[in-house]
């Protein structure tokens, strides 16, 4: 069970987990607990380890260790009633932000920040939030070990900021962690593991989910559960429709489809450690446990109207490289990708036209002047007359397994945005066909969910999924 930094935000909502732990644990399963830092924490480290860069002030430092110390003294307060477990608690927390006062003056002195220095500044959330679980759990009655990434098993390359687990990381885990499942509840920092030489590394943006599911691969758990503040994976983002669902049962590849656009419930690395083992993933509101949330599974399972969910991309940019001299000329593409991958740029959606004169794909909105730049230096005198770029875009998505060999699903897209006179600047579609994606007018993204949403009756409690008993295990 992973709990994200909304779930454990403060000492009453880890009292809270600590009480869900326990009745889970009393109905005979064998638990193990990650844990995201608390609420905002992840930013106040990476803020703060840059002002010590740029201001190079050790009394900033001080004034954020007070900062740090209260918010953590507070949350053993409310989330711990044992005052013996509370004053060992509070022990390691001040052991542990002294730890990180002192590297975050030695980066003001030396007014540096590597990305080794970054991935242990801001492994500090996870490594104060997991003894206050813990101890909430061990005041409760039920014994705990609270364990970091790297403690428990995680080892990772070396690629600080976005690691990866070896391949020995799984029999570690099981090894490290399997023999303890019937005797406590084992908490685990999320997001950091460690690599062959012990140094601490983080696993990236959803880095916590991604803990959880190697974990879960490693000990071959039952079910995967990711504890969050929302009924599960939805519809479509209930902020633009209000009347979005939540989907009872999903598959791992339509999860992976809507993770890349823009549905950020899930991350597509979450999925990866769990399909190994076949394990499922089911994602639930901390808030409402009642509530069965959503069943991530490797069936494919079809709803009435093809389509599940339709998500939307903002803050993207459209790239454009046009010439008549492209057209069979050997290895320009290469030469895109190979350009923008050494600079670090992904690339979210691509398209090329049969005539290989256009080539179009989009870019974080953040990541578009860079693209411009390197794209521009490499096709200075060659082949590319034009590369322009277009910043008032959406990515909108559809994705349904069923939509895979079923007639006539592009033609209610295209129709129903046709109706609405909403109009497509570019469309991608892989062969999986779980997926349509299209790219229009910022002042249009909206309306296009809408329209697709509606058209699919996405909205409705009408037969599509079934209901949420029917996918209890």
């Amino acid at each position: 069970m992973k709990f994200g930094g909304s779930s454990v935000g403060d000492g009453n909502k880890i009292r809270h987990v600590a009480g869900l732990l326990k009745e889970y644990y009393e109905k005979g399963n064998q638990i193990v607990a990650v844990t995201s830092a608390l609420g905002g924490l992840t930013d106040m480290l990476m803020e703060n380890a840059h002002l010590a860069t740029t201001k190079g002030k050790v009394s900033l430092v001080k004034e954020f260790k007070t900062e740090l110390t209260t918010k953590h003294h507070e949350a053993v307060k409310n989330a711990i009633d044992d005052p013996k477990i509370a004053e060992g608690v509070l022990q390691i927390l001040d052991l542990r932000i002294d730890e990180l006062e002192k590297a975050l003056i030695g980066i003001c002195y030396l007014g540096e920040l590597t990305p080794r220095s970054v991935d242990y500044i801001s492994s500090y959330g996870e490594r104060l939030a997991a003894p206050i679980l813990s101890g909430a759990i061990r005041s409760l009655g039920i014994g705990s070990t609270e364990y970091t990434g790297g403690e428990a098993g995680i080892i990772t390359t070396n690629d600080y900021g976005n690691a990866r687990p070896l391949e020995k990381t799984y029999e570690t885990v099981e090894k490290r962690l399997g023999l303890r499942l019937d005797s406590e509840i084992q908490v685990v920092t999320g997001f950091i593991g460690e690599n062959e030489d012990g140094i601490i590394t983080t696993l990236g943006r959803s880095g916590s989910d991604f803990s959880a599911s190697i974990i879960g691969a490693g000990i071959k758990a039952d079910e995967i559960w990711l504890w969050k503040e929302v009924n599960g994976i939805m519809t479509t983002d209930p902020r633009i429709v209000p009347e979005a669902r939540t989907i009872p049962q999903i598959s791992y590849s339509e999860a992976m489809e809507l993770s890349y656009f823009g549905a950020n419930v899930l991350h597509p690395k979450t999925i990866e450690p769990a399909m190994r083992e076949h394990i499922p993933v089911r994602v639930k509101n901390t808030f409402d446990p009642a509530f069965p949330g959503t069943l991530v599974v490797a069936d494919k399972v079809r709803c009435r109207h093809v389509v599940k969910a339709v998500s939307l991309i903002k803050n993207v940019a459209l790239i454009n490289i046009t010439g008549a001299d492209m057209a069979g000329t050997v290895g320009t593409v290469a030469r895109v990708f190979t350009v923008l991958a050494s600079s670090g740029i992904n690339i979210i959606m691509i398209s090329q036209s049969s005539s290989e004169s256009n080539l179009s794909f989009v870019v974080s909105e953040s990541q578009a002047n860079d693209a411009l730049k390197v794209l521009r230096a490499e096709f200075e005198r060659y082949v590319v007359r034009e590369i322009t770029s277009d910043r008032e875009v959406c990515v909108v998505a559809v994705v349904g397994a069923g939509m895979a060999g079923t007639p006539g699903v592009a033609k209610r897209v295209f129709g129903s945005l046709g109706d609405a006179m909403i109009n497509i600047i570019m469309i991608s579609q892989g062969s999986s066909e779980y997926n349509i994606s299209l790219v229009v007018k910022e002042a249009e993204a909206i309306s296009a969910v809408e329209t697709l949403h509606k058209e699919f009756e996405l909205h409705k409690n009408n037969g599509n999924y079934g209901t949420g008993n029917d996918i209890d295990l």
